[in-house]
């Protein structure tokens, strides 16, 4: 008996079609994995293959699950409600798998008996039973911690943004009602760094030694001034501080890094299941940006890193959606005039040169250029934002066939 059932086990963890199909049937009919960040199911398949392999191993020996097994399940329990998605979902999740086993050892019936098959189901029926209470006990724990220590497990459901372990938008908002707190449909994320000497240059060395939670969560006060918080996380990453705080905040962020001696980039638009996105942007932004690209009126922004990703060969949106990021309103045809201009004045160098070019006066080339600053919120005779406008007018003039 025990030596068909060892066969069966075999030949079914053999097969890599039996946790694929674990997975599907999971995805397929659990809502909540179902929205699940593509990021998650190597997590998923190997917590597949491990039960799996651990349930027919108990059927084989007539066993039961035993207490190495079951931490190993709490432990499951607990990351689930640190990341937010529903007990329920999760049981369910388990279920399913169970019904996937059972149909896939009934596949090779004839080479078992009736007692082997009741042996399965008996140890199924027994091994949810018990999963789901020491999970249950677990999740309730895990969350009644999260939530008695709340400053912490506010920066977790950052870092978890940050990470992209999240279960979906849903799982989020629940996640974030149960702190107390509503994130913002429209948000920035900044990801900021001190700089070393105060009193130096946008060329000085920075600080590159860990800085604190307190630390992020001072500059998050200073950036709360309408005492908005229930909207607003930090965290940090190494020796940058890493904010998430609704739009509106981002236009007192120049004022604020340069009063505490702060370099960042802000990164907004995104959507909250693309904060892994926002923050790796901002990330890669500071760790390539030149000197000069950092002045103490403003920050890098979405524009800025999108080019340096572009020119670090590893950009996150197409060229052509770099160069309208960059440009804005001024790849509209009502305002080819502008990009006219700014193509001149890169080109020769001047206003003047450009007005030659043109065939306008002087002031009008200046006065176009003033407004390509408005519309743009970038000054052609700034090196670095000059640089960043020729490279987004070179894209789009070039997918236009000049």
């Amino acid at each position: 008996m025990t030596n068909k059932r060892e066969r069966v086990r075999q030949e079914l963890l053999a097969d890599p079609r039996l946790v694929e199909a674990v997975v599907d049937a999971v995805h397929e009919q659990v809502p909540a994995y179902t929205a699940l960040d593509g990021s998650r199911f190597p997590e998923v398949r190997a917590i597949a293959a491990w039960a799996t392999d651990r349930l027919l191993g108990q059927w084989v020996t007539d066993g039961s699950i035993g207490a190495a097994d079951l931490r190993r399940f709490r432990g499951i329990a607990a990351a689930r409600a640190a990341d937010g998605r529903p007990l329920q979902a999760v049981l369910r999740a388990y279920r399913v798998a169970a019904a996937v086993l059972a149909d896939e050892v009934a596949a090779r019936a004839p080479q078992l008996s009736t007692k082997d098959a009741f042996a399965l189901t008996q140890l199924l029926l027994q091994a949810m039973d018990t999963i789901a209470e020491e999970m249950t006990t677990a999740y309730a724990a895990a969350s009644e911690r999260l939530t008695g220590d709340r400053d912490r497990a506010l920066q977790l459901l950052l870092d978890d943004l940050i990470a992209g372990r999240h279960a979906s938008l849903g799982a989020l908002s629940a996640r974030a009602s149960r702190l107390g707190i509503q994130l913002p449909d429209l948000y920035c994320l900044l990801v900021a760094e001190p700089v070393g000497d105060a009193s130096a240059d946008s060329s000085s060395s920075y600080v590159s030694s860990d800085i604190s939670l307190a630390t992020s969560t001072a500059l998050l006060a200073a950036l709360d001034g309408d005492g908005s918080r229930g909207t607003s996380l930090a965290t940090t990453h190494g020796s940058r501080a890493v904010l998430l705080l609704p739009a509106a905040a981002a236009d007192a962020v120049p004022g604020v890094l340069r009063g505490h001696a702060w370099r960042g980039c802000v990164i907004s638009g995104q959507s909250l299941d693309r904060v892994q996105v926002a923050h790796r942007l901002a990330a890669g932004a500071l760790d390539t940006a030149p000197p000069h690209a950092h002045q103490a009126d403003r920050v890098l922004t979405d524009a800025d890193a999108h080019v340096l990703a572009l020119l670090a060969g590893h950009p996150v949106a197409s060229p052509d959606q770099i160069g309208r990021i960059v440009l804005g309103r001024l790849v509209d045809p009502a305002q080819r005039h502008l990009l006219e201009a700014l193509t001149a004045y890169i080109d020769t160098g001047s206003a003047n040169a450009a007005a030659r070019e043109l065939h306008l006066h002087p002031q009008s080339v200046r006065y176009r250029l003033r407004r390509v600053r408005d519309l743009t919120s970038r000054d052609p005779q700034n090196p670095w934002q000059r640089l960043t406008l020729d490279i987004a007018r070179t894209i789009v003039l070039g997918g236009r066939g000049g």
